[in-house]
């Protein structure tokens, strides 16, 4: 209520409120006031009015810049504990003495506890910074953008601080953000003395629009798996699968890393080879190549190994619609699930899981369904007897058929489970399990059962595809690693080839020795004063003062010993390294390398490849990549932008070690979660 300017006169008062922090109590004839110490405004100050009016001016007080709602909080937090001194008013003689009580000023401090108190009363409000924060939270979390304009979210944000303006063009900030973030990334690219890994991956949208994802993978100078996404570009209908290589030319050479790409990992193992070799063509001088690139394409093994668990799943199809029908019409009443249990305790089955309905999207699901109605195998055979009504009871062959393809999926299951709990996914720790799936399937071709013999060699032939590609990454990688070394090989190669083994084995130690030699050559030509991909030594043929630029030349070729052990001869002649589940093969090469200064440079660049680029959230997933409605809906630019920044900066929090240099403000957020803790309890001020 406003009332009009007119002179009056204070009457002292003691005043209880910590709202009288904010006003100054005055009172003409037999009429109270409060004036607002921030803008002089006048409202009622009767004791009958109370002071829920005045809270609120203050929440709208447009003067009121360098202070904060929550102030109000703590203050009256402190008053609880006794800490707070309220205005008093005393008269002497006719004589008024007046204390006004100014909100604290303190310096915030970012390190502050959670747990500890807050007052943000002395904390300027910066609606640039703001505005960023707020872009960057849509960016993080994906929320849409259209949320700006959510009246939920203003109302939320004008309680919260009156002061912001929400910008309803938050796409600009968005891209603004995009920019700062793809020059970070750029900068750490470029002082990367590795060489990067590449994997590609097709997404989908409801609509069926196609789109191109290109994630780079690389060990930092910390010896750190780190991965980011480069680019996440719309192809239209005018881009062809021959096309793809060069889409990803041109993203290469936007971000300046095609000189130092090392290997291609394609999702899917039926995409046109040329791809890969367009590729190497383009980027193929002053760069080792294995074999002429028999390390550049790698194919997903986690696709291929859900590629076989799909055929399993095609196998079973009739026979899961009918395990489907049978759990269902056991739980159609209470009168059916009594009776199946009353057959259950009869032939003695004492499993503790419960009989569902799966999720036809998820295998995994389909398995344990199929897992937990094995065990009651015999009480639906037996409920046949019993119940006429039941009319969809497997026969024994499909039992049969049920078992045997069940257990081919927990292996799988197993094995994908073993990979994707992986916190550090080097390519190391895929051979020993990617054999092991070679194995079984080679058993399983040899099933005297037509049916299941004619689906092992359906699904080894699949894999065989992907086997051929990737064989030899696999045991370069497992190679490298301590524990196993050329051992692992030994072992699983003579079951896998049999009399043919010797020969395959020699193909890996010819291949692992020939990529070795050209990181050699790669180190000489370093030490000769040239600048490679890779090499972290600095190059001097650039000074052209130094008269002694042919000395260093000069030294390398007359100390050359043929008779010096190499550092991968004498990595593979050294005892292997005894297995442990603690054993972190990054640490062990960090602390490795001053004995190994060659090798350790390609161990870098090979542990680094990315041997399946599937989330694991996908995983166990039947359908194809789909983006969904929100993000598809947007402009490529944008979508682009949002999907690659939410990467970048969901990094930086995943590495508090080394913290994002533009990660949200501190303030912003310890500002929401005060405001949040406080609302429900402590938001109604005691007058």
């Amino acid at each position: 209520m406003e009332i009009s300017n007119e002179p009056a006169i204070k009457k002292p008062k003691r005043l209880t409120s910590i709202v009288w922090n904010h006003f100054e109590r005055i009172r003409k004839a037999d009429i109270c006031y409060a004036v607002c110490i921030h803008c002089n405004k006048r409202l009622s100050g009767s004791s009958n009015s109370g002071t829920t009016h005045l809270r609120n001016h203050l929440m709208r007080c447009l003067k009121r810049s360098n202070y904060d709602v929550s102030q109000l909080l703590a203050a009256k937090r402190r008053k609880k504990e006794g800490a707070l001194s309220l205005t008093t008013v005393n008269c002497d003689e006719g004589q008024r003495k007046e204390e006004n009580i100014k909100p604290t000023i303190l310096k915030f401090d970012q390190e502050q506890k959670q747990d500890e108190p807050i007052n943000l009363g002395s904390i300027r409000f910066d609606q640039e910074r703001s505005r960023l924060d707020l872009a960057r939270m849509i960016i993080l979390h994906g929320y849409p953008l259209a949320m700006v304009n959510h009246v939920g979210f203003k109302v939320f944000v004008k309680d919260l601080q009156p002061l912001f303006e929400v910008n309803s063009a938050i796409e600009l900030d968005c891209m603004e953000i995009y920019g700062k973030e793809k020059q970070n990334v750029y900068e750490i690219m470029s002082r990367s003395h590795g060489r990067i890994n590449l994997a590609v991956d097709m997404w989908a949208s409801p609509e069926q629009a196609e789109y191109l994802c290109l994630t780079a993978h690389y060990i930092d100078e910390n010896w750190k798996l780190q991965k980011k996404i480069l680019n996440f570009v719309s192809l239209n209908s005018s881009h062809t699968e021959d096309m793809l290589s060069e889409v990803i030319i041109k993203c290469l050479m936007e971000w300046e890393v095609g000189h130092k790409l090392f290997s291609m990992t394609f999702h899917d193992c039926a995409i046109n080879n040329d791809i890969a070799v367009r590729v190497k063509d383009h980027f193929s001088q002053n760069r080792p190549l294995l074999s002429s690139g028999r390390l550049l394409d790698v194919r997903c093994s986690g696709h291929v190994l859900n590629l076989i668990v799909q055929d399993c799943i095609e196998a079973l199809r009739d026979i899961t619609q009918k395990i489907r029908e049978s759990v269902r019409y056991v739980k159609t009443s209470q009168a059916t699930l009594g009776k199946f249990n009353e057959i259950v305790q009869q032939v003695g089955i004492n499993s503790q899981q419960s009989l569902f309905i799966d999720c036809p999207t998820q295998w995994n699901s389909t398995y344990l369904m199929l897992d937990t109605v094995l065990e009651y195998k015999a009480a639906f055979s037996l409920l046949q007897e019993h119940d006429p009504a039941y009319t969809v009871a497997l026969s024994d062959t499909e039992w049969e058929w049920t078992s045997s393809i069940t257990s081919y999926m927990k292996l799988l299951l197993e094995i994908i489970s073993v990979l994707s709990s992986n916190k550090c996914p080097t390519a190391n720790v895929y051979f020993p399990e990617i054999c092991d799936v070679h194995l079984q399937l080679i058993e399983w071709c040899k099933s005297p059962d037509d049916f299941i013999s004619s689906l092992a060699l359906k699904m080894k032939a699949k894999f065989d595809k992907y086997w051929s590609k990737c064989s030899l990454a696999l045991a370069v990688a497992a190679i490298l690693d301590p524990r196993f070394k050329m051992k692992l090989v030994e072992y699983y190669y003579p079951q896998i080839y049999g009399a043919a083994a010797a020969d395959r084995i020699k193909d890996v130690s010819d291949g692992i020795k020939e990529l070795f030699s050209v990181y050699c050559s790669t180190s000489s030509s370093s030490h000769q004063g040239v600048a490679l991909p890779g090499s972290s030594l600095a190059s001097t043929s650039n000074d052209s003062r130094d008269r002694l630029k042919g000395f260093d030349k000069f030294i390398h070729e007359t100390s050359q010993n043929p008779n010096i052990v190499s550092d991968l001869d004498k990595y593979l002649e050294e005892p292997v390294f005894p297995r442990n589940c603690d054993f972190n093969i990054l640490n062990w090469w960090k602390v490795q390398k001053p004995r190994y200064p060659v090798l350790s440079m390609m161990v870098r660049d090979v542990l680094g490849i990315p041997m399946s680029n599937v989330a694991p959230e996908d995983l166990f997933s039947t359908g194809a990549r789909v983006l969904d409605y929100y993000r598809s809906s947007l402009n490529p630019d944008t979508r682009q932008a949002l999907i690659c920044t939410q990467d970048w900066l969901q990094t930086g929090l995943e590495n508090p070690a080394n913290p994002h240099p533009t990660l949200l403000s501190p303030l912003l957020w310890r500002q929401i979660s005060y405001f949040l803790d406080k609302v429900k309890g402590e938001f109604s001020l005691v007058s």
